[in-house]
């Protein structure tokens, strides 16, 4: 399958770079907040405009100046890495404030690469572009528009103009099989799997709590499958996450959760200890929202014979969730087991999608019942009939005499016959009873 050709958006921060991208992107969607250097890794989408795709990228904000801070200079190489593979380059400034010196630094660099440039004037709707407005041809750039990201004035006219500078050619890239998603607390190691197992340095990586602000996305190919593989925000306990931005952070984790098939819980091997933060994200995707899940400990490298046998201590203590998902060691850093994290997910998915039999789970639950019945205030529980009515995740809906009797630990008591007639190691079970009037509860 050939590229899409790529359209990358660049300019300092704060000009509505990522306001732009949510506005062109079905899917993806950056943060925003009116104050600099909110994003971070580079944000990728496909855009289908007139039956034509291209990829989409968001950059955090450049700054040709140097600086001391690691982390803004991996911003400006990641940015710098989008645009040495963009076809079209959007360079946007705010129309309110005209020209300050950092956007003539970026153009004079971006008219020495050579490549389109479309000169995006922003914030068109306010008064105060038209006092602006003639400043911006001494940039130098052929195409200019402009444009108000917030409200959609101009967006078309920008669409029409990156088709027509656009190469021809480029297939839709077909959606992925399945997404997996990478969750858990700030700094356990997130971003350095999601690098390890595209194999590039796709998310910036730092010792600092909360560096990954997005989601950041990235589509591999395994055994022949296209699958999402997202890196997300740590998740910290509500008490201490701290104002607007982390706030929005992790309710882009806790959004992207919602729409992802297979969960990777990461935690800290070395912290020797499953804090109550890690066990509500793990009930809250497996149980809540049903989703597949795999316990990733990372940083083997760094754990103590002390904090081994705390982890072991703490695990066993919670062997009731843990022994429904399957656990893996690893070390980012050495590379210990990270080869291994890929087949696991692709047993687990297909463990997600199995269609079990209904005739065997009928006589399971049936024959089951017949020798140790179950029973409710002196009434006997009775199951009719019994049908998996769905995948990922498994549904099993029972036709029961009276759905009202059939509370969360009469649907477990289903749940763990299958679990120990079936390999369902990492894949939630969901309970349906129905009763004669066909009166539903769901576990």
């Amino acid at each position: 399958m050939s590229k899409l050709p790529c359209v990358v958006i660049v300019g300092r921060m704060n000009v509505g770079k990522s306001t732009l991208f949510n506005r062109l992107s079905d899917t993806v969607k950056s943060i925003t907040l009116d104050y600099a250097g909110v994003t971070r890794d580079v944000m990728k989408d496909h855009v289908t405009w007139q039956g034509r795709q291209f990829e989409l990228i968001d950059t955090g904000g450049i700054s040709l100046r140097a600086s001391e801070d690691p982390l803004i200079e991996q911003v400006r190489a990641k940015a710098n890495q989008a645009i040495e593979q963009a076809d079209v380059i959007i360079f946007m400034c705010d129309g309110t404030v005209g020209i300050l010196q950092e956007d003539r630094d970026i153009a004079r660099s971006l008219h020495r690469l050579g490549k389109v440039v479309i000169l995006v004037i922003n914030k068109s709707d306010s008064h105060e572009v038209q006092q602006h407005a003639y400043e911006f041809a001494a940039l130098g750039f052929k195409d200019t528009i402009s444009i108000s990201a917030e409200h959609g004035r101009g967006i078309s006219e920008l669409l029409a103009q990156i088709l027509e500078e656009l190469p021809l050619g480029g297939r839709v890239q077909e959606k992925p099989r399945y997404s997996i998603m990478m969750l858990g607390r700030p700094n356990v190691g997130k971003s350095s799997l999601m690098n390890a197992l595209i194999q590039q340095e796709r998310s910036i990586v730092s010792d600092i709590p909360g560096t990954t602000r997005e989601a950041v996305r990235e589509q591999i190919a395994f055994h022949q499958e296209h699958i999402e593989l997202i890196d997300t925000p740590g998740v910290r306990r509500k008490r201490s996450v701290g104002g607007g931005l982390e706030t929005m952070m992790v309710k882009s984790a806790l959004q992207t959760l919602k729409s992802t098939d297979i969960i990777l819980l990461m935690i800290d091997a070395s912290q020797g200890a499953l804090v109550d933060q890690e066990l509500k994200l793990g009930f809250y995707a497996f149980q809540d929202h049903y989703k597949a899940m795999i316990l990733v400990i990372n940083k083997e490298d760094l754990a103590t014979e002390e904090s081994k046998t705390a982890l072991a201590i703490a695990m066993d203590y919670y062997k009731h969730f843990i022994a429904k998902i399957p656990v893996i060691t690893i070390s980012c850093k050495t590379g210990k087991n990270v080869g291994k994290v890929l087949p696991l997910i692709k047993t687990v998915w297909e463990r997600y999608n199995q269609q079990l039999s209904d005739e065997e789970i009928n006589r399971l639950f049936i024959s089951t019942l017949q020798r140790k019945p179950l029973m409710h205030k002196g009434f006997k529980l009775n199951v009719h009939r019994a049908k998996q009515v769905a995948t990922a995740p498994i549904t099993v809906a029972l036709d029961v005499n009276e759905p009202t009797w059939f509370e969360d630990s009469q649907c477990a008591f289903f749940e763990n016959l299958l679990r120990k007639e079936y390999d369902l190691v990492g894949v939630p079970v969901k309970v349906i009873v129905k009763g004669p009037q066909n009166r539903e509860k769901k576990s």
